[in-house]
């Protein structure tokens, strides 16, 4: 097995500490050292290029989400393991979609957070088992809408207003407003746009 160099981005001296001390001795690692913010990970990003980063997603008030995506434009060949205590969908899809190889929780076990690094250096996609478990919870999640709702979501995508709608379906503009409401948070969209089109990737529409 090659020899994998890593790097760690961390803004708790403990954790980097931690995962020192779990890495240091392995002997197929070659410990880089550690940066605790983003402008000084790419400063020595300049003259050093570690095979595998360990990246936190919340470096104080910086994002480690916007930092993967920097490096990931600047260095391609580095890849780079989310590494953090937050199991959510929404940091571990914008990572993934930021260029990260991967994911894994604080919490990981020391031949874990190897596999986790040797798969990664290998130009595999590793997720640790809660964060893979989270992400098809997501994929399989379908929307439910009742038929009231579906009529309204129809009604918007052809571009009706509030009025409108409320003068077709001969309820008041009020119950209208609530049925576009809640279908904006069952998609969680942002804004009518994103929400029309959310449906029709999903054939809702």
């Amino acid at each position: 097995m090659n020899v994998v160099s890593v790097l760690i981005v961390d803004d708790h001296y403990l954790v980097i500490e931690g995962v020192r001390s779990l890495l240091q001795n392995e002997r197929n690692i070659e410990w880089h050292g550690h940066a605790t913010s983003s402008e000084s990970c790419l400063a020595f990003l300049q003259h050093h290029q570690p095979d595998v980063i360990l990246m936190d997603i919340n470096l104080g008030k910086e994002s480690g989400i916007d930092l993967c995506k920097t490096i990931k434009e600047k260095y391609p060949g580095i890849y780079i393991l989310g590494l953090s205590t937050f199991n959510q969908q929404s940091f571990i899809t914008k990572i993934i979609e930021n260029g990260a190889s991967g994911y894994v929780l604080k919490n990981a076990t020391k031949n874990e957070l190897l596999e986790a690094i040797f798969t990664v250096s290998a130009g595999r996609i590793y997720m640790s088992s809660d964060a893979f478990q989270l992400l098809r919870q997501q994929e399989n999640k379908t929307i439910i809408l009742t038929r009231r709702e579906k009529e309204v979501l129809e009604l918007i995508a052809d571009g009706l207003t509030n009025n409108e709608i409320a003068a077709k379906l001969f309820v008041s503009v009020t119950t209208v407003d609530s049925h576009r409401k809640n279908l904006l948070a069952k998609f969680q969209a942002k804004n009518i746009a994103s929400l029309v089109k959310m449906a029709a990737q999903m054939d809702l529409i």
